[in-house]
């Protein structure tokens, strides 16, 4: 796999709503991307971008009976080729970690992209009255937690990190000009945030 923007973001798609899991009892591979299903615009952007790294589609199932769609690669070359470059298997708590090819100024900012569109939001919060825009982050406890932290000190974002349960933290980022740095320098592929 190139160490690339394009790669970046979807390890940081991977790290947000992805699983990866490898049965070798029954020579099953797996890598399952998991959505709202009113983002099929940004689920086509995904199978565009996993296009252009592997050259491959992405097979895409609705859940039925919920507000859900899946997407997923059963190839197990490229399954293998993204654990032997760092992706962790299944269970993703206590082990998910950003690859170091990512860890730099270049291709940081691909990460939190691709992270904050499966796995952020924007929320607007009441401020004695005033509305004012919130970026936040929800990140299980796993090495990727301090690592996040690491890239946005690197982008100078100021920010909270707040407990929240179970181990996990709410990485939160408050007002117009965390919102508008964001937009500049990070930016949104996911239309729905």
């Amino acid at each position: 796999m190139n160490t690339n923007k394009y790669s970046a973001e979807l390890a940081g798609i991977l790290l947000g709503d992805g699983s990866i899991n490898i049965y070798p009892k029954i020579n099953h591979y797996r890598l399952k991307i998991t959505l709202n299903s009113n983002e099929k615009e940004y689920a086509e952007y995904i199978r565009r971008l996993f296009r252009i790294i592997f050259d491959t589609n992405l097979s895409i199932k609705y859940r039925k009976d919920e507000n859900t769609l899946d997407l997923f690669c059963f190839n197990r070359k490229i399954i293998r080729e993204l654990v032997d470059f760092g992706f962790v298997t299944s269970p993703k708590w206590n082990r998910a970690i950003v690859p170091k090819q990512f860890m730099n100024l270049k291709l940081g900012k691909y990460v939190l992209r691709g992270y904050f569109d499966t796995d952020g939001c924007i929320a607007i919060a009441n401020n004695n009255g005033t509305n004012y825009p919130r970026l936040e982050m929800k990140i299980m406890p796993s090495p990727m937690r301090k690592q996040f932290q690491e890239l946005l000190d690197k982008y100078k974002f100021k920010y909270g990190c707040y407990e929240i349960g179970n181990g996990e933290v709410r990485v939160q980022m408050n007002g117009k000009k965390p919102l508008k740095k964001w937009k500049e320098e990070i930016g949104f592929s996911n239309e729905k945030i």
